[in-house]
């Protein structure tokens, strides 16, 4: 992402880069350099580079530096800022009304017994905010499924949403629904699809069979019949005995 800014009302513009960055990378600090020198080559203008690091693994600080240089020569130290997400503890935002903290609160270092009450202090948050439906929906979606709960944390997140009054909100009650809804519409697709999948693969299980039964009448081997439709042998010898018998 990349933005064109004024700090504190200054006449010059710079440009903000950000980079989501949601898998461990070697090379990343060279990228981004690379990023760097081609944004300032276009533009021409002072950029503020910025890596969010979204992967929960590993928990090790990421490098934010980039040099090049020799034993008499310090020819490049690059530096960008970095918000490692896996570094921060979820409880520093709670009372921050930005709804960029509600969304990444889901992705920053949490205790495997405190996700559901993470989940259900994200929407509270989002609850104080003022936000249009598309970006609740947005939001909201990206802390479902970042913290998909199992069936015991569901309890314990409904508890604790419970015992914070989130139940008597109109908000929280419009996500929660949202949630319902979008989950019945991808299991309705999965079923449809599997449903799909199972019917074609025994369609071709049955046309592979009527081509086996086709090549063992005009006397193929049960191994040449094998090779040809791709069936496992004991198949073949199930309708090989099944052609005797009619026979």
């Amino acid at each position: 992402m990349l933005a064109q800014v004024k700090y504190q009302q200054q006449e010059t513009y710079f440009l903000i880069h950000v980079e989501n960055q949601s898998y461990n990378q070697s090379e990343l600090a060279k990228r981004i350099f690379k990023y760097f020198a081609r944004l300032y080559e276009k533009y021409d203008l002072p950029i503020y580079p910025v890596v969010i690091f979204s992967f929960d693994e590993p928990k090790r600080p990421e490098p934010q530096n980039y040099r090049v240089a020799f034993a008499d020569l310090n020819v490049l130290d690059f530096n960008f800022a970095a918000i490692q997400l896996n570094q921060l503890s979820w409880r520093d935002y709670l009372t921050q009304q930005n709804p960029v903290a509600a969304a990444l609160m889901a992705k920053m270092n949490i205790p495997r017994s405190e996700r559901p009450q993470v989940k259900a202090e994200c929407l509270r948050l989002l609850t104080t905010l003022r936000l249009n439906p598309a970006k609740m929906q947005l939001i909201s979606g990206f802390v479902d499924v970042y913290l998909n709960l199992n069936k015991a944390e569901e309890e314990v997140f409904k508890a604790t949403a419970d015992r914070m009054g989130l139940n008597n909100e109109e908000v929280y009650m419009e996500i929660i629904t949202s949630w319902a809804r979008e989950g019945l519409e991808r299991g309705l697709q999965e079923g449809l699809e599997r449903g799909l999948q199972e019917g074609l693969q025994e369609g071709r299980q049955q046309a592979q069979e009527e081509i086996a039964l086709n090549l063992l009448r005009r006397g193929m081997t049960i191994e040449e019949t094998v090779e040809i439709t791709g069936l496992a042998v004991e198949r073949v010898r199930e309708l090989q005995a099944r052609l005797q018998t009619e026979n």
